[in-house]
């Protein structure tokens, strides 16, 4: 009985312990915003990828889905 226990709560810690592992990485990763800065993220239509980028406040967040493109508005032209 002991050894079943025993043998259980082994398998229950390292069954749990990549999942941990996992939700740090993916908590750490993506770029650092900084002042006057802010987080641009979009789901691509056909690729399905997730792109995350940083622009200017004051910028547009700009997306062809068309071609996977993903870039930061200039002033006065918008997202040309």
């Amino acid at each position: 009985m002991k050894l079943l226990l025993g043998s259980l709560v082994l398998a229950l810690s390292l069954s749990v312990a990549p999942a941990a592992l996992v939700a740090q990485q993916t908590k750490a990763a993506g770029p650092k915003v900084g002042a006057g800065e802010k987080l641009c993220r979009t789901k691509l239509k056909y690729s399905g990828e997730v792109r995350t980028w940083v622009c200017k406040k004051d910028e547009l967040c700009c997306v062809w889905h068309e071609i996977n493109y993903t870039k930061c508005g200039a002033a006065g032209l918008n997202c040309l």
